[in-house]
């Protein structure tokens, strides 16, 4: 099957964002394998009289699974219609690296691919990229990503649905509290609740989002992002500080996977060691940088890091 040799990364542009398009379900155990599957027999899945028996769900979830492929990176829409992309294939297709999202890293791919995908999570992008406040109540988050819609967003958006945007990125990252009068379909928690990105304070009233060590965070995974960061700011260095928050548009590496600046260096040093050549860390007058020594594909992180794990299973 014919795919795209890229995703799409891209800074943030004021004109290009989507609100509301997941039709109000969060993405949830099992739709990401099973519909890129399902897509790879039949690109035209999403729109066959049979794609809510081959996929499992109702209706309006078939185009929820079809919109968190995309804002996955998994597919990618061209003026010739959807197509899968290499990562996709590579990652989950049914003889992929990780096709039924075993193994937790896959889970923080996941969560860097959506939380920098301006143009098609933005509501996600800017919770993980703009907003820092590491405690909060569903008000002032709500009023935060109204104030940027209406300030730095020029493409027509529709209060409510923005509204509706920021609960379900709560409700997506946040493990559910066991509320029993809670529909069981509703209160399976998303894959990314695992990351602890996000939490619930006592009393149900606050949240929290703080930086953190996240020892959990691959190396792989991180190479990834680090090097996805190079590609799409065409450079051979990045000051530790634009890593850590970015600037222009660009995603905020440290902020959306939410390190401390230390984890930030110390994660960044192992890094350097993990394909050894490719970067390098660089203080001058007290200021560190990292510095790309060679081209590097970002996918050469998830072949060692998948590589290491597919080796682990044959023995």
């Amino acid at each position: 099957m014919k795919h795209l040799n890229s995703t799409s990364l891209t800074p943030f542009n004021a004109s290009k964002v989507a609100f509301g398009r997941h039709e109000t379900f969060g993405l949830r155990y099992g739709w990401l394998p099973k519909g890129f599957q399902a897509f790879l027999e039949n690109p035209d899945i999403f729109k066959a009289d049979n794609a809510t028996v081959r996929l499992g769900v109702g209706k309006n979830m078939v185009s929820s699974i079809r919109y968190w492929l995309q804002a996955s990176r998994m597919i990618e829409r061209t003026n010739d219609g959807l197509f899968a992309t290499k990562l996709g294939v590579e990652l989950l297709s049914e003889d992929g690296w990780d096709p039924y999202l075993e193994d937790e890293a896959t889970i923080w791919l996941i969560h860097w691919l959506i939380a920098t995908n301006a143009e098609m999570a933005t509501a996600t992008y800017w919770f993980f990229n703009r907003f820092h406040k590491p405690e909060f109540t569903t008000v002032e988050v709500t009023s935060a990503l109204l104030d940027f819609a209406r300030e730095k967003i020029t493409a027509k958006t529709s209060d409510t649905t923005v509204k509706n945007d920021i609960a379900l990125v709560l409700r997506m990252y946040v493990q559910s509290n066991g509320n029993t009068r809670t529909p069981l379909e509703e209160a399976l928690d998303s894959p990314l609740s695992l990351l602890h990105l996000a939490s619930r304070l006592t009393g149900n009233k606050m949240y929290q989002s703080k930086s953190d060590t996240h020892e959990r965070l691959p190396l792989g995974i991180l190479g990834f992002a680090v090097s996805e960061l190079f590609k799409i700011r065409n450079d051979n260095m990045i000051p530790l500080e634009e890593i850590m928050y970015s600037r222009d548009g660009f995603p905020a590496l440290g902020s959306v996977f939410r390190l401390t600046e230390n984890a930030l260096i110390t994660k960044l040093e192992k890094l350097v060691n993990y394909i050894p050549g490719l970067f390098e860390l660089r203080e001058t007058a007290g200021i560190h940088q990292l510095y790309k020594l060679e081209d590097v594909h970002p996918n050469q992180y998830l072949k060692k890091h998948y590589g290491r794990r597919t080796k682990r299973a044959a023995a």
